[in-house]
């Protein structure tokens, strides 16, 4: 059997072939399941495949029968592959259920005969490289049904081979003949189809080429051209007048000669043929043939994958040949050709290339014959002097693309470049050029891909491309965004896979017009120094392709693998500035809160007075004083009521018997020490603190210490040491706000009320002497202290 020839569809079902993945099911982009099966040894179709499914298969396996309830269970089927299995019989009611099937391969299988008709939603159907089919709807002349493309093989030139062919209307039929054992040309159908692809027969000697007739064939394609069969191609090619429909000739696997080659230019420069091209040709032989142009319809002459049989040829004849060809395009890839000379007068070539061959700088230089060259492909050659290539494109006044990508090109920027004027496209990609190249590179340029170089940075000292508006620059070795000064016009940016780790501040003050930017795989060192660009794919303001999967965070090393969508840093913490005037105003606010609380709550006051209490307690210590308890109570009073205190309350405390003795500061505060030192005293040597309370006591500053003071050693000494005397009720909104002790005092202790009524003064007196009996050292144990 034939090798396997595989043939083109509908774009959607070439989608859904490619998407076949090495899973057994997979998810579709179109809202289905791609089945795989194939090469998993099975004799029958598998079941519970999932109802979803649309590409299905079960190529490559041993199945040999086609159930009637195979597919049942498939109502979304678009494609199905079952090649290379060894089915034999098959009817169409099997795909009853699949009203969606599109595609159907059964090439490869052992096919003798198909029954009933396809489903009307078929549109790709080979049943190529089978034995040779029965097929029974050949016996119905009413029936006609529509297919995009039809595969089909046979091993005897007869006519019921070809009965099915009068119920079609396909637009693309394959012709597999290169088993054919039997030929009759009258059995050889008139073909009606617009693209036409014959495989032909192994044995020469059958005709197929002479007897081919095309009337509305517009492509054909012929494969497995060899001996005999290059003179009936001459003879098929002369036979096409100026009035056929054949536009597009494509030979494949063809064995010929020099002589034949330029016997077939010469048939096909008459013909109607417009795009000729030939795959895989091998040259058996040369001589010194010569073709001659003449007025021609070709628009286009393609060669590709050229072999030698010979090692005698003369390349003067062969590169002379083709560069003098008087057509707009040319197109010999993977030839091996070394040189191509320079036309010998005025070219009508708009399009050259030259890929994948051998040539060097040495190429067109010095040539003037190329006016119109709009478009050259110089891809994977031996070009090593970026200064030679644009020496070469200087004379090409018309030149717009030029693509050189994948030599060895290198700029030493010792000479100047001189490239053609109207150049608009530039690919420098795949070489090993520096950040040098960009003082040699043409100024209109508007398209430049220079990706898989060696660059590091784009120069500040550079030709200024002001028309370039793409640039791609990925898998290079930059470090961080490019500017734009020198590329006003730039709107689509290329930095993939590059070593950027952060962002530059020239990139975002020269780069407004950007619109699109390519920046993914990249090493980021996500920092301060990155939020602008992180900022950038988060607003949308310039387009991330590849926004966010694409980029992650590589530095530092506790956010590896962190997308940077998901990485988050404040702009205070970035802004020094702004951090710095942050930390000024709060400290101004909180400095101007606490003065307010300070201010409040009289603490600078308290402050004052906690410094002048620790410093005579540490004078005290200093002088190893013993301070012990020699009064029954100090008392405290304003000056507004001291008759009250000097009448009144020190005689009915002290009387005649002396066993209380009262602290008064007008007799008992020693000279020379300062008032807080001697109110501190006081409070110290006494038992208890007697505050007697008016109006005027909240008025008086001294009242204020001797009554923080007294505060004091009761917390300090944790007694009951402070006993308030309330001598005339006192308003709340009088009370200064630094009296908040007090307050708090009034609220929680019980205070004694000078009473009114005479005849409840005994036992307000008894209740006071009470509060501040003790027994006292008598005044001799005083004075020997």
């Amino acid at each position: 059997m034939a090798k396997r020839k595989y043939s083109s569809t509908s774009s959607f079902v070439s989608i859904c072939i490619f998407a076949v993945s090495c899973n057994i099911i997979s998810a579709s982009t179109e809202d289905g399941f791609i089945a795989n099966y194939s090469r998993t040894t099975r004799y029958t179709v598998p079941k519970n495949i999932p109802s979803r499914t649309t590409v299905l298969d079960l190529s490559h396996n041993q199945i040999k029968e086609i159930r009637i309830f195979d597919f049942r269970s498939l109502p979304k089927l678009q494609v199905l592959m079952l090649f290379d299995n060894q089915i034999r019989v098959l009817n169409f009611s099997v795909f009853q259920y699949n009203e969606d099937l599109q595609y159907l391969d059964l090439s490869h299988n052992n096919l003798q005969a198909l029954f009933g008709f396809p489903v009307p939603s078929l549109r790709h159907l080979d049943v190529s490289y089978n034995n040779d089919i029965k097929m029974t709807f050949c016996s119905d002349s009413s029936t006609t049904w529509k297919l995009e493309y039809f595969g089909l093989s046979t091993r005897r030139m007869q006519k019921p081979d070809f009965c099915v062919l009068a119920h079609l209307q396909v637009e693309t039929l394959f012709l597999g003949l290169e088993d054919l054992s039997e030929y009759n040309s009258t059995f050889l159908p008139a073909f009606n189809m617009k693209n036409l692809r014959i495989a032909l027969p192994n044995i020469r000697r059958f005709p197929i080429l002479s007897n081919l007739d095309l009337n509305v064939t517009e492509r054909l394609e012929l494969s497995n051209i060899q001996g005999d069969q290059i003179k009936d191609l001459g003879t098929f090619l002369s036979k096409l007048n100026k009035n056929g429909r054949l536009l597009n000739l494509t030979v494949t696997n063809i064995e010929l000669g020099w002589r034949d080659i330029v016997n077939v230019f010469t048939v096909v420069w008459k013909s109607t043929i417009r795009y000729f091209h030939i795959y895989n040709v091998t040259v058996l032989e040369f001589d010194d043939a010569v073709f001659s142009n003449i007025d021609t319809s070709l628009q286009a002459l393609t060669i590709e994958q050229t072999r030698l049989g010979t090692v005698s040829i003369d390349q003067n004849i062969v590169y002379k040949t083709f560069s003098d060809m008087n057509i707009p395009a040319l197109t010999i890839s993977d030839s091996g050709i070394l040189f191509m000379h320079c036309p010998s007068e005025p070219s009508r070539f708009t399009y050259l290339c030259f890929s994948n061959n051998t040539l060097t700088d040495i190429l067109f230089q010095n040539c003037n014959n190329l006016p119109l060259l709009e478009t050259l492909i110089l891809q994977r050659n031996y070009l090593k002097d970026l200064t030679k290539v644009s020496l070469m494109t200087n004379t090409m006044k018309s030149l717009k693309y030029l693509d050189v990508s994948h030599n060895f090109l290198q700029y030493d920027s010792e000479n100047k470049c001189h490239w053609a004027d109207n150049m608009v496209e530039l690919n420098l990609s795949s070489n090993i050029l520096s950040e040098l190249v960009f003082r040699c590179l043409p100024v209109n340029v508007k398209i430049l891909d220079l990706h898989e170089n060696h660059i590091s940075r784009v120069p500040k000292e550079m030709l200024k491309l002001n028309n370039l508006e793409e640039l791609n620059l990925a898998f290079n070795k930059l470090t961080a965004l490019p500017g734009c000064d020198h590329f006003r016009s730039l709107r689509l940016l290329n930095i993939e896979n590059n070593s950027v780790l952060s962002q530059s501040s020239e990139f975002f003050e020269s780069c407004q017009y950007v619109q699109r930017l390519k920046g993914g795989n990249n090493p980021f060192k996500c920092s301060c120094e990155l939020r602008e660009f992180i900022n950038l794919g988060k607003q949308g303001s310039v387009e991330l392709v590849g926004w966010p999967d694409s980029y992650m965070c590589e530095k530092p090393e506790y956010v590896r693998g962190t997308p940077l969508a998901n990485f988050h840093i404040s702009k205070l913490s970035c802004n020094v500035t702004l951090l710095v005037a942050v930390i000024l105003i709060i400290t101004v606010v909180l400095g101007v809160a606490v003065c307010i609380v300070c201010l409040r709550f009289d603490i600078p006051w308290y402050l004052k007075m906690i410094w002048q209490w620790t410093q005579v307690k540490r004078r005290n210590w200093k002088s190893q004083q013993l301070n012990t308890i020699q009064f029954h109570a100090f008392v405290s009073y304003s000056e507004h009521d001291s008759d009250w205190v000097k009448t009144v309350l020190i005689p009915n405390l002290e009387k005649e018997d002396g066993s209380i003795r009262i602290c008064q500061h007008e007799r008992n505060f020693v000279a020379g020490k300062s008032i807080v030192e001697n109110i501190i005293d006081c409070v110290e040597k006494s038992y208890k603190s007697i505050f007697v309370l008016s109006p005027n006591f909240v008025q008086s500053e001294w009242c204020h210490y001797e009554l923080y003071f007294a505060h004091h050693k009761l917390f300090s000494e944790d007694v009951y040491g402070l006993i308030l005397v309330l001598l005339e009720p006192i308003p709340t909104y009088i009370i200064p706000a630094r009296y908040h002790k007090l307050k708090a005092l009034m609220a929680k202790r019980t205070y004694l009320e000078w009473p009114k009524e005479k005849s409840k003064h005994g036992l307000f007196w008894a209740n006071l002497r009470a509060a501040i009996q003790i027994v006292l050292p008598n005044n001799e144990e005083m004075e020997e202290f």
